[in-house]
């Protein structure tokens, strides 16, 4: 008998172990991820009891507020659709999304002095308040990027290089998020997804606006190949695979070839970067991970160095092949170009106060990667700028100010070429970069090079 009573104990005891380790799991572990859980009812709870904070632009105007006008918390979208996948939502039944996921805790004061402060509010009776939040974006650029996609499939990504500062992150179709309730069955069976930032998450071919990392990978391997000239029938032949080009360009240098985007010339430089020294160049520049921009964002893909053929290495060398980023990843391609070679780490969000206006989030401007020395740089810039001077980029000219910049028409299994452009200006004194993208949409210096230049100018105008 006492034996029994010993093994039962021991079972009892073990049971008891494994229910400790078990919650001590859930509490330390998995605790903040369930706690930060987009669907967690408790969120809808401290909804409301607190006043939650305000969401603000660069240059404060609000972007998500509260109103309390009818006795009822409603949360509204002032900007609707134009930041609509950035700010995201918050919605009882759909959970929530974008930064107001993201800042949660601050916007409802349940971090730092806030979380003690709203504690004696709630005790006292008072009146329980959140912290506000503000970002790079300008609403006003924002909303000139949609009105200039124009309901077409596509992105606009616009940042200060020197900084890593967001002030354009637009992405089309979009939806509005005051009406979420009304729309919700029609955005998941939309097969034109607005519910996805194209922007950070998109997926494309960045056809010939990658030739700007092409042309890193093979000057870190010889600089003098930015004077070499290299012959161009029109075409070139790869194992017996023929690459086409635009055009027969001739005799061109680097400077001729990213003005002209001569196919050819880039297909030669990617193989003589070589897989593995054209692999080094694209995780250089961040391609292949996710850019640490505080919103979901997708890091880009492409064949392994292992598994890519000379066929496959001078069709990746065009933007074509395996290769897929987002138009957040080739804006800060650009970015680095403008910033001798350096990509600061991109941020959406400046500034985060509590309930009293204290200041306890501040970003600060840091590198993130080091993508390609100043001289190659350099080089590169030069190319741009010849695009938009005398290439295929002039349409992205701006009156009083150098732009430099590179188009791309990237093919694609879906018909029409996606068209493309990235850049930044002034050339001289890099502000601004921009990436544009418009799905099937033709050719890039046609059709995106436009977007930006129109773009680029307003915010110069603007003051950046």
């Amino acid at each position: 008998m006492k034996h029994n009573i010993l093994k039962l104990g021991y079972l009892l005891l073990g049971l008891l172990a494994v229910l400790v380790i078990y919650l001590s799991y859930m509490q330390l572990y998995r605790g903040p991820a369930l706690a930060d859980n987009p669907y967690n009812r408790r969120y809808q709870e401290y909804e409301a009891q607190v006043r939650r904070g305000t969401i603000y632009d660069t240059k404060g105007a609000a972007l998500a507020k509260s109103d309390y006008s009818q006795s009822k918390n409603r949360r509204v979208y002032p900007a609707g659709q134009n930041t609509a996948q950035i700010i995201g939502y918050i919605n009882e039944r759909y959970g929530r999304a974008g930064l107001e996921s993201a800042y949660d805790r601050n916007l409802l004061g349940m971090e730092g002095a806030d979380r003690f402060r709203n504690l004696l509010n709630r005790l006292l009776g008072r009146e329980q308040l959140g912290g506000d939040v503000t970002l790079t974006l300008d609403s006003a650029l924002q909303k000139l990027a949609m009105d200039l996609l124009g309901g077409r499939r596509g992105a606009v990504v616009l940042l200060d290089p020197r900084t890593g500062a967001v002030r354009v992150m637009a992405s089309s179709p979009s939806y509005d998020p005051n009406r979420l309730e009304d729309i919700w069955p029609q955005l998941l069976q939309d097969p034109q997804a607005p519910l996805i930032n194209r922007a950070t998450q998109g997926a494309y071919p960045p056809g010939s606006t990658f030739k700007i990392i092409t042309a890193a990978a093979a000057l870190a391997t010889d600089l003098s190949l930015a004077e070499k000239r290299f012959d161009c029938p029109g075409y070139l032949v790869v194992n017996g695979f023929k690459l086409d080009d635009t055009a027969a360009h001739g005799e061109v240098d680097l400077t001729r070839a990213l003005a002209v985007s001569c196919n050819t010339t880039f297909a030669q430089l990617g193989l003589i970067a070589g897989a593995e020294g054209f692999q080094r160049a694209v995780k250089a520049f961040g391609l292949l991970q996710e850019p640490p921009v505080g919103i979901p964002a997708r890091a880009g893909t492409m064949a392994a160095a292992g598994a890519m053929t000379p066929t496959e290495l001078a069709s990746s060398a065009i933007g074509q092949g395996e290769v897929l980023v987002s138009p957040l990843q080739m804006a800060l391609s650009a970015a680095a170009i403008a910033n001798r070679g350096i990509i600061m780490q991109p941020y959406l969000v400046d500034t985060v106060k509590d309930s009293l206006g204290t200041t306890v989030k501040q970003q600060v401007a840091r590198t993130w990667l080091t993508a390609t020395t100043p001289e190659i740089a350099e080089k590169i810039k030069a190319g741009m700028t010849s695009a938009v001077k005398n290439g295929t980029a002039q349409a992205a000219a701006v009156s009083g100010m150098q732009v430099a910049g590179k188009t791309g028409s990237a093919q694609n299994p879906q018909g029409q070429t996606h068209a493309w452009f990235i850049g930044f200006a002034p050339s001289d004194q890099p502000r601004l970069a921009v990436a544009v993208v418009l799905e099937n949409a033709g050719s890039g210096g046609a059709v995106a090079a436009p977007v930006a230049g129109s773009l680029l100018a307003a915010a110069v105008a603007a003051g950046y």
